[in-house]
Parts: structure tokens; sequence; C-alpha cells
């Protein structure tokens, strides 16, 4: 018990310090180093609670696809983060007021915040002892709320096309495959039979 509170404080103040970092740090691809660092620890803390399925999605999805094309863009992309800055100041009063009015809100939020008197007795049963917690993720996502599961599906791919058919622009200049029209040709339009004399060649 003692080895676990250890581990909790150690992950939970490296997370707290990375997370601050990812703001302060002046260079992107530090800040992009840092974010990384922050969601290990998340991983770490995911571990600790016996949430082993997220602490792998953590570190696989975020870590492992999302923040290494994050750090690509940074690297690859020629950006002024200086130019970015210039309007800091000008802005900054507005982003103060949106700060304060944030911090009011989540200061009558906490001072307000009950819990429910029968919440124990609402809350779902824990999966059994012989099914990993992978494993009632899965039954439980695929049971009861498999029609949900492929609705957000659905959704994310009509998202990913709108988002491809917003972006997609084609040049006119460039001559592009038809495939319909391919496979609509008759022999009559590919095939040209021409009768050629002896001792003349094709003009």
């Amino acid at each position: 018990m003692m080895l676990s509170a250890l581990f909790f404080y150690l992950f939970a103040a490296v997370l707290l310090g990375a997370a601050f970092m990812v703001v302060a740090a002046r260079n992107p691809v530090h800040a992009v180093l840092f974010l990384i660092l922050a969601f290990f620890n998340a991983a770490g803390l995911f571990v600790l609670l016996g949430a082993e399925f997220l602490a792998m999605i953590l570190i696989v999805v975020y870590v492992g696809a999302v923040l290494v094309l994050f750090l690509f863009v940074v690297m690859m992309l020629d950006v002024d983060f200086a130019e970015l800055r210039a309007g800091f100041i000008k802005y900054l009063p507005i982003g103060a007021t949106i700060g304060l009015l944030l911090l009011v809100e989540l200061v009558f939020v906490l001072g307000a915040w009950v819990t429910a008197p029968d919440i124990e007795a609402s809350a779902p049963a824990p999966p059994p002892d012989i099914a990993s917690n992978t494993e009632a993720l899965g039954l439980i996502l695929y049971t009861r709320y498999v029609y949900l599961f492929e609705a957000a599906g659905l959704i994310l791919l009509v998202a990913m096309i709108g988002a491809i058919v917003l972006t997609l622009h084609h040049k006119r200049d460039v001559r592009r495959q038809r495939i319909s029209a391919q496979v609509g040709r008759t022999r009559e339009e590919s095939v040209e039979l021409v009768e050629v004399e002896t001792g003349r060649a094709l003009s």
C-alpha cells in the first residue's frame, strides 16, 4: 500500500510539472516532448487504478500516433512562432476576461457540488474476477452498447469523408482517370482495323 501511494504521488507530481511545461515552454518541440512525458505519467496512473487497457491506449494511440504527428508537423513546417506571439498583448484583456469567467464558474461548480446519497446503489456492478479489464470492457462495448458503438463509428466515418471533401481541390489542367469511361468503351471505339497495301507504310 505504501509503495502504490509513493508511485501515485510520483506520477502525479511529474504529470503536473510536465503539463505546466507544455504551456510554459517557448520551443514547440520541447512542448510536444513534455506532453509525451505527461501522457506516460498519466498511463502510469491508469495502471495504478487497474485500467491497463486505457494506459496502453494512451501510449499506443496518443503517444505513438497523435503526438508523433504533432512533432512531425512542428519540425517539418517552418512556422514563425515569434510572429504568432506578436498579437499576444493585443488579445490579453479578452483572454484574461474569459479566464476569469471560467474560474468563477469552476468556483460555483465546486461550491455547489454534493454527493448523491444513493450513488453507491446506482453504481454498476464490478466485473467478475475471471474477466480481465480489457475483456470486461469489450463485453460491455460489444453487447450492451453495440449500437451506440457502431453509431459512433459511423459519425467518425462521416466526419472523415466530410473533411476529405472540404479539403480536396482538383487542378483543372491535370488529366485524371475516369473509370466509368474506360469500362464503358466498346470494341468499335477501342480498335481500328486498317488495310495496308503492299509496299506502303501507314500515313
